[in-house]
This record gives structure tokens, sequence and C-alpha cells, in this order.
């Protein structure tokens, strides 16, 4: 690896989902500047790309908030700080160089040189499983979609959920009042999925504002671009017809920790093991925080992902500063961090 062109950066996060965003933040405090990378081509992670609409309950201070507005709001946050995002880029390799700082490469030949990475990357490289029907890819985008990113879009559709997890139950919650109709598919009477939305569901059913379907997709039918129904296998083996013009097959996501594993750090079924002073990994210099971690006692919460940030930071400032004094300041008193942060 050449480090002819790489960028000189202070920190490269690789991640830019919610916790990502918020390291933005909490190193730009102490003056650490961020180049950022996601293979994704916009900011805020699986939140953003899988359920942007989904209200989350869990955030401090927010009562409810969706996936988009708890990213739309970090990125504002973080926007004093100036960060530089490098958005469809994969990172493909690291290489330590003798004088402690990382050689960083990207799928698409762009490299950094930097002291401090970052691992934000929730749960590696993310995908939704593909059903193995014949002729789905036709439908996809059209008929067939892996995610809800604008409810509007399925307003008096008839759709058909596909799932029996937190996915294909919230969704079928959600997308109900503006659908034409709708209708859950899954293969047995019980569900993977919070008890409090099963019960909802069920209420749905008894007053015919779903239909559930007990069996397993076997074929869809249609012009191989638009739906027209779906063929189901019931579990009495005989073929059930449901008329639907939309698919949601909620079926999990296929997680792949990605080049991250050929890093030669120390990793704890497939995530990535971290001290919980610094949230360092088993390599000095490099981080991770959120999802893509394990340590004891780990809770994968955006809020504990918001707490390891704050850390981290502290730490990569010690690390990139040895012979300086770390004073710990509040945003609140401090007008030095105010001045940063535009409001003084």
């Amino acid at each position: 690896m050449t480090s002819e062109k790489a960028i000189k950066a202070d920190a490269v996060i690789i991640g830019a989902g919610p916790v990502g965003l918020f390291a933005i933040f909490q190193l730009g405090l102490l003056d650490i500047k961020c180049h950022v990378v996601d293979i994704l081509d916009k900011p805020g992670g699986q939140c953003t790309e899988l359920y942007p609409e989904k209200p989350i309950y869990d955030i401090p201070g927010f009562p409810e908030i969706s996936g988009q507005e708890l990213s739309d709001n970090l990125m504002q946050q973080a926007a004093p700080f100036s960060p530089v995002f490098h958005f469809g880029n994969m990172l493909e390799s690291v290489d330590r160089r003798a004088d402690g700082r990382f050689l960083l490469q990207t799928d698409r030949g762009v490299f950094f040189d930097t002291r401090v990475i970052v691992i934000a990357a929730g749960g590696g490289s993310f995908q939704p499983k593909r059903p193995p029907y014949r002729g789905i890819e036709g439908y996809e985008g059209h008929s067939v979609f892996y995610a809800v990113r604008q409810m509007e879009k399925f307003r008096d559709k008839k759709i058909l959920i596909a799932g029996g997890g937190d996915s294909a139950l919230d969704w079928a919650l959600n997308l109900q009042p503006i659908a034409k109709k709708i209708s859950l598919l899954h293969r047995r009477e019980e569900f993977r999925a919070n008890m409090d939305s099963v019960g909802k569901m069920r209420a749905l059913v008894e007053t015919g504002k779903l239909d559930f379907h007990i069996g397993q997709l076997k074929s869809l039918n249609g012009d191989g671009k638009y739906l027209s129904s779906v063929t189901a296998l019931g579990r009495d083996g005989a073929d059930i017809e449901i008329d639907c013009d939309t698919l949601l097959p909620f079926f999990g996501l296929t997680m792949k920790l990605g080049p991250i594993a050929g890093w030669g750090l120390n990793l704890n079924q497939n995530l990535v093991y971290v001290d919980t002073e610094k949230f360092q990994t088993s390599e000095a210099g490099i981080f991770a925080i959120g999802d893509i971690n394990s340590y004891p006692g780990k809770l994968k919460l955006i809020l504990s992902g918001f707490h390891e940030a704050a850390l981290m930071a502290q730490a990569a400032f010690r690390l990139l500063h040895p012979d300086e004094r770390l004073v710990f300041q509040y945003t609140t008193s401090s007008s030095k961090l105010q001045k940063k942060l535009g409001v003084l």
C-alpha cells in the first residue's frame, strides 16, 4: 500500500450510523477532526436504511423519535466540526506503519493516514435476506421491498408482509391505517416479536382490519415487474393465493463483519472485543463503539454507544496528545466549548 495522496486525518470513523455521528461530536469537542467512511450513500446507518420512519422510544430526552429524525439531529449536532464524509466506500485494508500511524485504503482507492481509527460499523456490512423465489429480482423496487423508507409510498396498496419478527409486526401495525388492504403471512402461530405488538396485531385480525395467514411463501404471481398475488403453502399442504400488489419480506438481515475480520483484532463471536475504559480493541489506536463491539455486560442500545463514544474520545485525545493535559469541561458552562459549537 502506498501513502502517496493519502488524506491526513486526526481520526477516521468507520460507519455513519447514530453512534458514529455522535463520535464526530465528542471528538470535535476535543479538536479532533474526523473523516467518516460508510458503505451506504447517506448518513444514518441501519436506522435510516431500514427503519427511517419507525419510532424509537429509548433515546434520552425524546419520548419518541424516528430513525431519520435522529440521524438528522446528529448531523446538525456534528456540523460545527466540519466532518468529511466518504459515502459509498468500504474500508478494505489497514496497515500499521513503523511510527504507529495507520494507512487505510477503501475499495474505491481512497487512502487515509491517521493515528486513530474508530469502528462504529453497527453489525458490520448488512443486507436483507432475499427470499429464494424465481424472478424476484424483477419485482424488487417495484412490488417487492425489503425496507420501508417512506410510508406514504405504500398508501392505498394491497400489502402482504411476510415474517414473524419485530420488523414484520411493527410495519403491519404502522402501515395498516394507510393501506388499502394488509395481510400478514408467517409459518406458524407463534411470533418472535414484542408481545404488545402481537396483541395489537391479533386485535386487528379479530376486527377484520388485517388478514393473517399461516404458511410459507411459495411463488410470486405477476408480469415479472408488478405483483398481482402470491401463492403460499398452507400448513395443511394446500396452496393459498393472497391478493396483493406489494410484498414486504422481513426474513432478517445477513450480517458480515467484512474486511474488519482480517485486521488481526481480538474477536468475540464475530464482534470486536474492547476494554471498558477506552473502548479500545486489542490494537492500540483502533477503537470500537456501538453494536460492533463486545464486552461483559454489553447492551446493544444506541444510548450505550453514545456513552462509549464519549469515553473513546477522551482516550483518543490522550493518544494523539500524550504531553498535553486534558481538562474535562461541560458544554453548559465552558465558553470555549460553546464557541466551538457556535452558540457564543
